[in-house]
């Protein structure tokens, strides 16, 4: 009789001990980890010859007559400027600011380093600089407030986690990163409603941002055949084709009209 009831008690804690490990097994699968460690992180591709990298560079233009900037009020607050003008389309003598220049196709399964310098987002005069920004995905941007007055910087992606910050004058820089690639993601300050910019997250190192001059440039680029994309917040987005040979440097531009 003893023995009969020492093997149920065994058995009892055997399927106790059972139902305890398949909860945490289930919990972890809830919650998105592996029960095991051990994962190997990614690794970068082999770095290119730069002996053999190739450039293309060009002048983004804008047809036409520009249109006049906006004015924007900005007397709500005593701390900005009475008078400002919008960034939307920025054209001089006919060169188009801001637009967002990156490889789109061509690299393949290539993966890259994260730089470790910062790229820097100040608020200066009530308004966001630069207007638009290209980060690699998972580079830190530190963001600073130059003004007298409290400002708010809320990014709005589609692709990217959310997030909504103030920032009283003299605080700290913050610092930030998004993950995933995300061309034009908005950038507003709930304070400010005129106060808007565009970040630009790439998962290559291969963009610019044209100047005052219309003019950009991305170099180091291994040989190969490319799509290169040109981004405009207003205007859209206009693709080409190139294809680079070793020691490489083509030009190419890019019109824009509205």
């Amino acid at each position: 009789m003893k023995t009969w009831v020492a093997m149920l008690g065994l058995c009892l804690l055997g399927l106790l001990l059972l139902a305890g490990c398949n909860r945490k097994e289930n919990t972890n699968e809830e919650q998105g980890t592996s029960p095991t460690s051990g994962s190997k992180p990614s690794q970068t591709s082999a770095p290119i010859d730069q002996s053999t990298a190739a450039k293309v560079s060009g002048t983004v233009t804008f047809g036409g007559a520009a249109p006049k900037p906006a004015k924007i009020d900005m007397s709500q607050d005593a701390a900005c400027k009475a008078t400002n003008q919008a960034e939307t389309i920025v054209v001089d003598s006919g060169k188009l600011a801001n637009v967002f220049v990156y490889v789109k196709d061509g690299l393949g399964d290539r993966t890259f380093d994260v730089p470790s310098d910062k790229v820097t987002l100040d608020q200066n005069g009530c308004r966001y600089h630069p207007h638009v920004l290209g980060v690699m995905a998972g580079q830190t941007i530190e963001i600073k407030n130059s003004d007298p007055t409290t400002h708010n910087i809320h990014p709005t992606p589609k692709d990217n986690r959310e997030w909504n910050e103030s920032q009283p004058p003299n605080a700290a820089p913050l610092e930030k990163t998004f993950a995933r690639e995300e061309i034009m993601l908005p950038v507003k300050c709930n304070q400010h409603p005129w106060m808007k910019m565009f970040i630009n997250v790439s998962k290559t190192p291969f963009y610019a941002v044209t100047g005052a001059d219309g003019k950009y440039e991305i170099k180091g680029l291994p040989p190969g055949d490319y799509t290169l994309a040109f981004v405009h917040e207003k205007l859209g987005e206009q693709d080409q084709k190139v294809t680079l040979a070793a020691k490489d440097s083509k030009t190419v531009d890019q019109g824009f009209k509205q």
